[in-house]
């Protein structure tokens, strides 16, 4: 991790209605940190996922990336920002009309001009990379585990060479077995191709394993945004619930006795 910040949210303001969501939220992404989202429901953590994806425009504020203001960019440009992103959707949202193979091929044809058959080669590169067997390449959706989704759908993500990986509730209705591996390779991948990853997740597991900082939303902004330790301690009535229940102890119990990330 270094202390280039390559993501800057700054003074974001989100509404539905009357509702506010995020008052002057401010956060940073530092190039090569993965970087965990925490709150409660209703904190607004896939909005702010959205916001910085440029899927919803904000109503206040702003959010550069590479140093540059997403949402005022000119069409091509902004397309060629955004070829810089990965993103794994809670759900996965695969094609399900499309094989594996032809999922993660899809974008390298829209978007990086390769023809299929370069495409679907580069697609079985991908899914080694994410540890799927050659044979997954050739299935639905419907024919997956939950656990090779997720994977099938990073593939997808990856296809592009990202710099940013965003991943939404990453480790969502896998067993703690599969949960535990996909924490994993998430690690091994960053270290591998020099990600930074913004990660919106609930599993304690994963914020004690791979997370180099953790941003905690409340009270409609960024309460704290630091090393877990750090945020544990901060004095907060749902942070103390959260990471001082019995699920909290046990995570820090596990990521203690774990080796080390570096």
């Amino acid at each position: 991790m270094t202390d280039e910040a390559i993501i800057e949210v700054r003074q974001l303001v989100n509404r539905f209605g009357s509702q506010t969501v995020h008052q002057d939220l401010d956060l940073d992404l530092y190039r090569g940190e993965v970087l965990g989202v925490v709150g409660g429901s209703g904190t607004g953590k896939s909005v702010l996922l959205r916001s910085i994806l440029g899927l919803r425009r904000a109503n206040a504020g702003s959010v550069r990336v590479f140093d540059e203001e997403l949402l005022s960019l000119p069409p091509e440009r902004r397309s060629q920002l955004e070829r810089r992103f990965g993103v794994l959707y809670q759900r996965g949202a695969l094609f399900s009309s499309l094989t594996v193979t032809e999922n993660i091929a899809l974008p390298l044809i829209e978007h990086a001009n390769l023809n299929r058959a370069a495409a679907e080669r580069l697609a079985q590169v991908k899914l080694a990379l994410v540890g799927l067997p050659r044979d997954a390449g050739d299935k639905y959706p419907t024919e997956l585990s939950g656990g090779m989704i997720k994977r099938a759908a990073l593939a997808r993500a990856l296809a592009l060479e990202p710099e940013i990986l965003f991943l939404d509730e990453p480790t969502a209705g896998l067993d703690p077995i599969g949960a535990a591996a996909f924490d994993q390779l998430i690690l091994t991948l960053r270290d591998a191709l020099g990600l930074s990853v913004f990660l919106v997740t609930h599993d304690l597991d994963t914020l004690y394993t791979i997370c180099d900082r953790v941003a905690v939303l409340a009270e409609k902004r960024v309460l704290v945004a630091d090393r877990l330790d750090v945020v544990a301690a901060t004095d907060n009535p749902w942070i103390h619930q959260y990471f001082h229940g019995p699920r909290g102890r046990a995570a820090e119990q596990a990521a203690s006795g774990a080796p080390g990330r570096n």
